[in-house]
């Protein structure tokens, strides 16, 4: 053997722990082919393990030790750090799906991807210890199948920016005593575990490499107590599973059909296997010499053969989706049986030849520098641990999480938010939590105020602050001290954009500029007015008369108003463009004559507040009382006679349009149609609606100045 001085700081040491026995691979990674430079084999003495569980650790761990010893022989100096795989017959797998959405788009990050990741796994968490029956299951890994971003596939989130993004994922997971065995077992064979992996995550590594991995393709490691099952589609691992079948199984029905014990039934399911031998020869528990032709010891096999190759077929067809894979990849010494391929094949429906086993053909970036030796499908996944090394390094640590002592199994990506959820701190504890928010309405449409954001949660690592990314190691002491929750949503009226638009009215033939008013649940409310939750607020469209002048600061007192030429009250509504004129009365009176109703006109010419100052002249206020000694010249010629009128002049607002209605002395709703354009002959929906002051009408409807109608076409 070479020299591996140079390399010994990078051998690694794997060992698949089989039902039947221990196989040790020694090597390096070197340019991208592992080199193995030391092998060694070990079967159990005693049926120690059961369908890939161990039953017996102390005598597992005696054959684990017998094993380190050789390769420690053949290499000249002894080993310490061993990497492992778990057997698939108390494996579960979950596929979970997780997404977030990002307050702005955002460049997404391995950060971004890894927090997607672990909300993904806490939900496979969540679904399997929901179902668990109390029993305590480890993430062991977990396998991305596809990502989104924005709810369209990507192959790889990082660099792009993205408003949302979705992974779905498989989280594979293992009851404690599983691993906890596994462990002692190692351990008292003066060993420490380095890396932890699955064997059907193993054995994919190297069977099936990622430029195979686009093809739909299944990989069965049959060993002795289980088969392990892993499928891949479109560039992805997409499922795995296992079923408690596998090479034990042909072994026991030889020995209860010959009469013979376990280690000779297994010899003679190996001997019956190869195609050189015809006869196969050993003695029964009776001691009596026996010869039987190997065609024979397989037919005898062949029921157990049969349900062995269906159950599997049956498995890979429900791990996809009900339909058989395009090609089977079969590795592990338990495959080797005559006829297996074959009925796998047959039970999906596929050709034979796209069933095989593979050994020296997937092996094609190994290289072994080990004398005497021939590739072979035993050492698929033996190589495949090594090779996980790299890729993952997991050993179980223990942390204190405000001073609860927990157990964690470590994926060498271990960080503060792992721990904080193993021990089920609240997620919601963790990240900055919002007030309480505020819903209203702003003119029918319902609005919402987010409340403000509080504080993270403090997290302290050994005494020093931390975040909840920070990686964390061995006896590591986390105290978390929980998040707040921000102050609720607060708003004014003046806060609302719509409170900052305008309404524009013409006051005796000047344009004034008025803010809206706003009603708070039917009620007039200023701009300092703080909005409730479940507040109806109205922007009005409208002042009355009395609240227009009161904003102009002019007394009107003495005055008559007309709104749109009509008379009007202090009640009476000013929309949107509407006139608003000021006139003094016309008095009729024996008491004075002509010449004293002249005098008392001139004296009204300036029109002063009630105190006698004069009227202010900011917002149009003495250009409104120049058209008020107009409109009253004008009024005065008219000669018309008020009474005497055969008609009326009225005006409204049809869809925010004022419009006006003359010729008649009252009015009803139908007759909008004779003054406002509105197309009948060509329909652009099923149904007319007409509403008269926000409520539904009916088309005899009397109609009064200032009233506002809503009229359009509904599908």
């Amino acid at each position: 053997m070479a020299d591996l001085t140079a390399v010994k700081d990078e051998l690694v040491f794997g060992l698949d722990i089989g039902t039947r026995s221990i196989v040790g691979v020694v090597g390096y990674l070197e340019h991208r082919m592992f080199h193995v430079v030391a092998m060694a084999q070990e079967e159990h003495e005693t049926r120690s393990m059961l369908d890939g569980q161990i039953h017996d650790i102390y005598k597992v761990g005696d054959t684990i030790r017998r094993v380190k010893n050789e390769l420690e022989r053949q290499l000249g100096f002894s080993l310490k750090d061993v990497c492992i795989a778990a057997a698939g017959r108390v494996l579960k797998t979950v596929n979970a799906t997780a997404e977030y959405t990002f307050d702005e788009e955002t460049r997404v990050t391995q950060e971004h991807i890894y927090s997607l990741n672990l909300l993904a796994v806490e939900k496979a968490h969540q679904q399997i210890n929901e179902s668990s029956d109390g029993v305590r299951f480890y993430c062991v890994g977990n396998t991305p199948v596809n990502y989104k971003l924005n709810s369209f596939d990507i192959s790889n989130l990082e660099g792009h920016k993205a408003e949302k993004i979705g992974v779905e994922l498989i989280a594979t997971f293992l009851p404690e005593e599983v691993v906890d065995g596994l462990y002692e077992a190692v351990e008292y064979a003066g060993l420490r575990v380095a890396s932890l992996t699955l064997e059907p995550i193993a054995a994919m590594n190297v069977a099936i490499p990622e430029q195979y991995r686009l093809l739909n393709i299944g990989l069965i490691d049959v060993g002795a107590g289980t088969s392990d099952i892993c499928l891949t589609k479109d560039g992805s691992v997409i499922a795995y599973g296992m079923i408690p079948l596998a090479g034990d199984e042909i072994t026991e029905i030889i020995a209860k059909t010959y009469l013979v014990d376990f280690n000779t039934a297994e010899k003679i399911k190996l001997d019956a296997s190869s195609k050189k031998k015809k006869l196969v020869s050993f003695k029964d528990i009776m001691g009596i010499p026996q010869k039987i032709p190997a065609e024979e010891i397989r037919r005898a096999a062949e029921p157990v053969l049969d349900k062995m190759a269906k159950a599997t077929a049956d498995k890979i067809i429900e791990l996809n989706g009900g339909r058989p894979v395009n090609a089977v990849f079969v590795v592990g010494g338990g495959g080797k049986m005559a006829g297996y391929t074959d009925k796998v094949a047959s039970y999906l429906g596929i050709m034979a030849e796209r069933v095989a086993v593979r050994g020296e053909e997937v092996l094609i970036s190994t290289v072994f520098d080990v004398d005497n030796f021939k590739k072979d499908s035993l050492y698929v996944t033996p190589v495949g641990i090594c090779t996980n090394y790299y890729t993952q390094k997991n050993s179980f640590v223990f942390v204190t999480v405000n001073k609860d002592r927990i157990k964690m199994y470590d994926n060498n990506r271990l960080t503060v938010v792992d721990a904080v959820m193993q021990v089920g701190y609240p997620n919601e504890k963790l990240f900055p939590r919002r007030g309480a928010e505020l819903n209203f309405k702003v003119n029918g449409r319902t609005r919402l105020v987010r409340g403000n954001a509080g504080e993270g949660a403090v997290v302290l690592l050994n005494k020093k602050p931390a975040s909840l990314n920070s990686r964390i190691e061995q006896n590591d002491v986390i105290d978390i001290t929980e998040s707040t929750v921000g102050e609720a949503a607060r708003m004014t009226i003046g806060q609302l954009e719509e409170f900052k638009s305008t309404v524009a009215f013409m006051v005796n033939d000047k344009k004034v500029i008025c803010p809206r008013f706003a009603y708070v649940n039917n009620e007039l409310k200023s701009e300092y007015y703080e909005i409730q939750n479940g507040d109806d607020i109205l922007m009005a469209d409208f002042y009355t008369v009395e609240q227009l002048f009161k904003f102009l600061d002019l007394d009107i007192s003495g005055f008559d108003v007309y709104v749109n030429n009509e008379p009007a009250g202090l009640e009476t509504r000013v929309y949107e463009n509407f006139t608003v004129r000021t006139e003094e009365p016309q008095y009729i009176s024996s008491e004075y004559d002509e010449e004293d109703d002249r005098d008392f006109s001139a004296e009204k010419q300036g029109v002063s507040n009630q105190d006698g100052s004069a009227l202010r002249t900011d917002s149009g206020a003495s250009e409104i009382n120049k058209g008020t000694d107009k409109n009253r010249s004008d009024a005065a010629g008219s000669g018309a006679d008020k009474d005497a009128e055969q008609s009326r002049e009225i005006f409204v607002l049809i869809n925010h349009q004022p419009v006006k209605f003359t010729g008649k002395k009252s009015y009803v709703l139908v007759d909008l149609f004779d003054f406002y354009k509105f197309d009948l002959k060509n329909p652009k929906g099923k149904n007319i609606v007409l509403n008269l002051n926000g409520a539904k009408a009916d088309y005899m409807a009397p109609v009064k100045d200032g009233d506002v109608i809503d009229l359009y076409w509904e599908d």
